[in-house]
């Protein structure tokens, strides 16, 4: 909604009388802030007050500088190759730097700083200058940082110096450079100036956020990245963040907290303002601020609800920027754009990238994208060394800014030592559609020059820079081409990490999410030895659990925060459709392995058959281990507030342990039937398919496990090479079992469904299971579009019959 006409002339306008509709006038940035102080500040979105120059104040100063026409002719000199991108550049702002502002353009800006300092009580307050093209934060362009911004600049001469450099930046090479890839007319735009008070953010943090994942589109979610001192150097990408994550649509439920995903940057440095006069200087950060996480929950809570107030404002994803003022604590909104990347994609179609094969790992970082590149690396640490670059190599650097533009358009992949998933590098290399791993933090030295590597950015949040040129494939994919099913169809899920990029399948929920995957991939430690870390006997195991569990008063605080939100990542992206979680069913020798194992895990001659799923969880030398998954699963349910998770319990041998189970989760706070929680069990014993009724009446569902259940009928070590060949779930002795449990459960009144790997791997087996009726078939991911449409074939294309869709 636009502000109330004015006339053409007019100047410079406070942000209360400047809207949306105002972009020609004041440019995107501008008008965003206008808009968010007008219209959200009942939401609670505090914007620090300021104001802007309009198009036709930048309009007066190159008429009165008689710049136009030096103007066109040297835009023309560069279309016609006469000049380079350089050369240009340098003389058309010089034509603005040597210039001075008239009079009446003077009076205006000058006469709005003083009523700035009048609101704030303050003769001469130190403002944020920004510069808002008139062209820029669109939806269809993003234009990354193009112009400048000038931080801490006080007093009437500092201020006209930094508009007049502003004006300027409208002509940075790499802003003449977007607008012609874009098909911009240099002519055609104007650039706004956003005079804004200077949130002290270099006494606390500041960062950015936005309402999607940035990897993977997944839109309920609000990810915010947050490092100390003032913003520009997590946009910029010259350290790697914290990053937080919260479920945007539980965030209205009184009483819960869904933050999903915490984790703390290295932060190794801070821009802070200067001691004296204006300007701002970069400091290292104490070891504290190294370890302390920027934001405290109350703190991300509260952005995460003014990111979706902002959202649901436009009416689209956004990209926005926030400030923490270190003398009063407040926090600010300073920025809102729309978000121009995932909002390009389509909801149903998608690429599926493939490793198959391996190499050594170069480096590891954040996974920017889902696509894998290959190709000689070109190691150079600053743009003017651009000649060098080769085309189709893959960069490597420290990190990137704007300059870098036209390096990265060229690179098939990236890799940068610094920066989070909302730096520079990351916004760009997504918008270009390049994958890139970022904050590898030692990738430089790591990667030699002219080495072929191997991008990944397909394992999920982290990227692996791999040696040599790795052979790959490409899969695509289209959810809105997929037929509608009898059978429910979940997903088996894995790697909390991994979980957002599936959110387009249409699944009816997860099937299985194993837990022993998220305590080996996310904590790491063996839960006993965070209870008793005094039997931990490895000095080296000691000092890594150390600083896994640095910052954490109680270390087994450690284990429930990191278990409960890896278990809600889980949990999201099909929300409100069930997430069954399997309880841990590591075997000893599994258990051994993490950090301090050795310390409560006996050998035994064959795992597979010993210590391992129910008989763990009443055990004296696993109790206290339990409780602890018990504590994780309540705070994912009750605190974070996804109810839809179910527990299930692995390998229960007889009815007998079924109730030790149930009331040591009733000890710990997890009863079966109240607030809504379900319990299933793994039907992949023997006993469990002949006891089944017995063993109904204790659970509220079952989930055939095809592994284990072919191993022990067919008396097969899954395990072992020699008998792989006599391993199959499509032998009639286990085929029998399984009709013969989904018999017994539909009998007994209760659902089944199956969430081992027969499925994904064998269409007849899945035609087998549609046969006897099972009520869900859970799959892995990854074959979730070829399977699919066998088993509609086997329902004889049956549609709207009872049991539901395969969609939520």
């Amino acid at each position: 909604m636009s502000a109330p006409a004015r006339p053409e002339t007019e100047l410079v306008l406070d942000f209360e009388d400047v809207g949306i509709g105002d972009v020609p006038r004041v440019g995107g940035k501008n008008a965003s802030l206008g808009e968010l102080t007008r219209h959200l500040l009942a939401a609670g979105v505090a914007v620090p007050e300021g104001f802007a120059t309009t198009s036709p104040a930048y309009r007066l100063y190159v008429e009165a500088n008689g710049i136009g026409g030096s103007l066109s002719t040297l835009l023309a000199a560069f279309r016609a190759g006469q000049a380079s991108l350089s050369q240009t550049g340098s003389a058309v702002r010089e034509l603005f730097l040597s210039g001075s502002f008239p009079e009446r353009l003077t009076t205006a800006i000058t006469s709005s700083y003083r009523r700035l300092a009048e609101r704030l009580g303050q003769d001469a307050p130190a403002v944020a200058v920004r510069s808002s093209a008139t062209a820029e934060d669109l939806p269809e362009a993003s234009f990354a940082g193009q112009q400048e911004t000038f931080l801490n600049v006080t007093g009437e001469r500092a201020l006209l110096d930094a508009c007049r450099r502003c004006f300027a930046s409208l002509f940075t090479d790499r802003a003449i450079s977007y607008r012609e890839l874009r098909g911009i007319d240099h002519l055609d735009v104007a650039l706004s100036i956003g005079v804004q008070r200077m949130v002290r953010s270099d006494l606390a943090g500041s960062g950015v956020m936005f309402t999607l994942d940035t990897e993977s589109g997944f839109p309920r979610v609000v990810e915010i990245s947050a490092a100390w001192g003032l913003g520009e150097t997590v946009v910029q990408g010259s350290v790697n963040p914290d990053a937080y994550e919260v479920f945007s649509p539980l965030l209205a439920e009184p009483g819960l907290r869904p933050i999903i995903g915490k984790a703390a940057g290295a932060k190794e440095r801070k821009l802070v303002f200067a001691r004296s006069g204006s300007g701002t200087r970069l400091l290292q950060t104490s070891r504290r601020e190294r370890e302390s996480f920027v934001l405290d929950d109350d703190e991300i809570l509260t952005l995460a609800r003014w990111a979706v107030a902002v959202q649901e404002h436009y009416g689209r994803p956004m990209d926005m920027e926030w400030a923490k003022d270190g003398l009063t604590g407040e926090l600010f909104m300073v920025q809102a754009r729309p978000e121009t990347v995932q909002a390009r994609r389509s909801a149903s179609a998608f690429q599926i990238h493939h490793l198959t094969g391996m190499g050594p790992v170069l480096a590891r970082g954040a996974a920017i994208g889902d696509a894998i590149a290959s190709g000689e690396a070109c190691v150079i640490s600053d743009p003017s060394e651009i000649g060098s670059f080769r085309d189709g190599a893959v960069l490597v650097t420290t990190m990137t800014d704007p300059d870098w533009v036209p390096i990265m358009k060229r690179a098939s992949g990236i890799v940068t030592d610094h920066g989070g998933p909302t730096s520079h590098a990351a916004i760009v290399s997504r918008e270009l559609g390049v994958p890139a791993v970022v904050g590898t933090v030692h990738g430089t030295a790591a990667i030699t020059d002219g080495e072929p590597v191997t991008v990944s950015c397909a394992q999920g949040a982290e990227g692996l820079v791999l040696g040599g040129l790795i052979p790959f494939t490409v899969e695509e994919a289209d959810t809105g081409a997929l037929p509608e099913t009898r059978t429910r169809i979940m997903v088996n899920l894995a790697d909390p990490s991994a979980a957002f990029r599936w959110w387009r399948l249409p699944a009816a929920g997860v099937g299985l999410a194993r837990m022993e995957f998220i305590i080996s991939n996310l904590i790491r430690v063996h839960p006993m030895a965070l209870v008793h870390p005094e039997r931990v006997a490895d000095p080296a195991d000691r000092e890594a659990i150390a600083e896994l569990t640095r910052g954490y008063a109680d270390p087994t605080e450690y284990f429930v925060d990191r278990l409960a939100t890896g278990i809600a990542k889980i949990a999201a992206p099909f929300h409100p459709g069930p997430a069954i979680v399997r309880l841990s069913d590591f075997k000893t020798n599994e258990y051994a392995n993490l950090l301090g194992g050795a310390a409560f895990e006996e050998a035994e001659e064959n795992p597979m058959l010993g210590f391992r799923g129910a008989s763990r969880y009443h055990d004296d030398r696993y109790r206290e281990g339990f409780a602890l998954e018990c504590r994780a699963l309540k705070k994912a349910r009750e605190e974070l507030g996804f109810a839809n998770v179910v527990v299930m319990v692995p390998f229960c041998r007889t009815p007998a342990e079924a109730d030790a189970v149930l009331a040591a989760m009733a000890e710990h706070g997890l009863a079966r039937g109240e607030k809504g929680l379900k319990v299933y069990m793994m039907c992949e014993i023997p006993s469990n398919v002949v006891l089944a009724e017995q063993f109904a009446e204790r659970f509220d569902g079952f989930s055939i496990g095809s592994n284990d259940l072919t191993q022990l009928v067919l008396g097969v070590d899954r395990d072992s090479e020699r008998l792989a060949a006599l391993f199959d779930e499509r032998e009639e002795a286990v085929t029998v079992m399984i009709a013969e449990a989904i018999r017994k459960a539909h009998a007994s009144g209760i659902p089944i469904g199956i969430c081992g790997q027969g499925p994904s791997n064998h269409p007849d087996f899945a035609e087998f299971l549609v046969g006897e009726r099972i009520d869900s078939i859970s799959l892995n991911p990854d074959s979730f579009l070829r399977t699919v449409p066998i088993i509609a074939a086997a329902e004889g294309g049956a549609e709207g019959d009872e049991g539901g869709a395969h969609h939520p």
